[in-house]
């Protein structure tokens, strides 16, 4: 048995038959393990030592009652937990930022998944630029000019901000669009981030795919397919979900980024892919498994329990 904290959002809101870190707690729980759950603004480091107010919970599949708590307590993240979950949505801002360098204190003698350090040095659009052939025409900068001549030279493109998530401020602006210069503007009176644009991948109709990673491998996908006329397709947004199979490029892909997060410790990641190409490595709380679960009957979950008990079988 291990002893489980997952640094989440309130577990009393999640959707039972879609969230994925509700589906790693009953995964994890079936396995036996112990589960506390607590909000990372309860982190508290104090000579050294790193704590939380945490509660101990029970799930089960019962939305509206799907998690029966206990009292709560204050837990030691080194002493008392063998494994902590960072689960906790983006925005990946200072907030984030700082959990992970708190959480750092703890691990790897409390195994954190993902490992902080890394996912501090893997924002979701920029570590897909690690790999040369496999992103779309791409540039990040808050330079306007270099912004403008990017669209000049491709025309149909999609802008984003770096930091965003979940589809948040994603726009595609056509090779005649006037609006860059005053959406470049209107980020930058909210955020001193970059922005991210790229070439528009017309492939995006048929869907952008979703990729689960465990320690480096591929165990499926699922399709997420924009609402006509759309060129968001985050499940958030209104895009739906289907199954899908990996295809020669997927497998290409994978091959490639792989040992790189099996190296880093970036045990559970969520690639995503449109046509031939990489567009996102997704490592801070990826989604998609219940979907993937419940169109293939593959369940990352148990995979990334599988991965984490031989960790720390090894390290004892």
């Amino acid at each position: 048995m291990l002893k489980v904290a997952i640094q989440m959002d309130p577990l009393e809101a999640v959707n039972v038959e879609s969230d994925t870190t509700f589906l790693m707690a009953l995964t994890g729980q079936a396995r036996g393990h112990k589960l506390w759950v607590y909000d990372f603004r309860t982190l508290a480091l104090e000579d050294g030592r790193l704590f939380c107010r945490a509660r101990p919970v029970t799930v089960q599949r019962k939305q509206g009652d799907h998690a029966d708590f206990g009292p709560e307590q204050r837990l030691d993240l080194a002493e008392d937990v063998d494994v902590i979950l960072m689960r906790q949505d983006p925005p990946f801002d200072m907030a984030y930022v700082t959990a992970t360098y708190l959480l750092e204190r703890v691990h790897p003698r409390t195994l954190v998944v993902n490992d902080p350090a890394e996912v501090r040095s893997a924002p979701e659009k920029l570590i897909a630029t690690l790999f040369p052939g496999l992103q779309p025409p791409t540039l990040v900068s808050s330079d306007p000019e270099a912004l403008v001549d990017f669209h000049r030279r491709h025309g149909d493109v999609v802008l984003k901000p770096l930091h965003g998530a979940a589809g948040s401020g994603v726009v595609r602006l056509k090779a005649d669009d006037p609006n860059l210069e005053a959406l470049i503007e209107i980020h930058a009176t909210g955020s001193r981030d970059p922005l991210v644009i790229q070439k528009f991948i017309p492939a995006v109709a048929a869907g952008d795919k979703r990729i689960i990673l465990i320690d480096g491998e591929p165990v499926g996908a699922i399709n997420r397919i924009p609402a006509k006329d759309q060129v968001r397709s985050n499940l958030r947004v209104g895009g739906t979900a289907a199954p899908v199979e990996l295809t020669p490029r997927d497998l290409e892909i994978c091959a490639a980024i792989g040992p790189y997060l099996k190296e880093r410790g970036l045990i559970f990641v969520g690639i995503d892919v449109i046509g031939d190409y990489l567009t996102e490595i997704n490592v801070t709380s990826p989604t998609g498994a219940q979907q993937l679960l419940n169109f293939a009957g593959i369940d990352a979950t148990e995979r990334m329990w599988a991965v984490i008990e031989q960790r720390k079988a090894a390290a004892a």
